[in-house]
């Protein structure tokens, strides 16, 4: 039985203020699939993953999005993000004034459309919080606020449990975590990741996919997806390095 489409990406191009960035894209997620999009510095990654979220500074000028079947290039981000789609930033920002409690149960309302009762969302929430080894006092702090690198990732990993989207997309999740965050925040992303939902990490190495083992490995080089393969592609990655995938690029172009 051929597993469920839960994200397309059909030949998108994405400019930034003019400048051609992805230059034509196309990805197939289905349910159950843990896809890892890795590449050199400036390759494009975290700009093909800001325009399928929907900022509007990164411009898709060609192509189409589709989420569970549905064309959804023309939806606002909050459109999308209701309809299961769901983006970990690479650097979250700070909202001083609204607590993490109060934030995470809005947005729960929001991809639900209902409004959650108190108690059910506090369970809920306290549950989440031992996933991730998190102190339940983190709950009446400001979002993101004097929050250090593993404790924005960990909210970002929290945010996910506690939304269930059907299709995530964590762009650089690993970057500045220890070993100790990195495998908590992993334990999170597994449990997230369940047979119903897609995943699509955007990293530079290779240590993230020793916790959470891709399905597939796309390899993007100046806006192109150059290569793909299984886990065995990352660990050929670690090991070599991008060069030879960048040459092979250019010999191909």
């Amino acid at each position: 039985m051929q597993a469920k489409e839960i994200f397309v990406c059909d030949n998108v191009r994405v400019t930034v203020e003019g400048k051609e960035i992805v230059k034509g894209v196309s990805l197939k997620v289905c349910a159950g699939e843990k896809h890892a999009l890795m590449g050199p510095n400036g390759s494009g990654k975290s700009s093909l993953a800001l325009a399928i979220a929907g900022h509007p500074h990164y411009t898709l000028s060609a192509g189409r999005l589709y989420l569970l079947g549905e064309d959804v290039t023309d939806l606002d981000p909050d459109e999308r993000a209701r309809r299961g789609m769901f983006l970990a930033f690479q650097y979250p920002v700070a909202i001083p004034g609204v607590t993490v409690a109060n934030f995470l149960r809005q947005a729960v309302a929001a991809r639900s459309g209902r409004d959650v009762p108190v108690k059910e969302f506090r369970t809920r929430l306290l549950e989440k919080f031992k996933v991730l080894d998190i102190d339940p006092a983190f709950a009446g702090r400001y979002l993101n606020e004097g929050f250090s690198g593993g404790e924005k990732k960990r909210l970002e990993i929290l945010q996910m449990l506690m939304l269930e989207p059907v299709f995530a997309l964590l762009d650089e999740t690993d970057s500045g975590l220890d070993i100790d965050a990195l495998k908590v925040v992993a334990e999170g992303i597994n449990q997230a990741a369940g047979p119903h939902m897609g995943l699509l990490l955007v990293t530079h190495y290779q240590r993230l996919l020793n916790y959470v083992r891709p399905t597939h490995v796309h390899v993007l080089v100046d806006g192109r997806i150059v290569r793909s393969g299984g886990p065995e592609l990352a660990l050929q990655l670690e090991e070599k390095g991008y060069d030879w995938v960048e040459k092979e690029a250019a010999m191909a172009s």
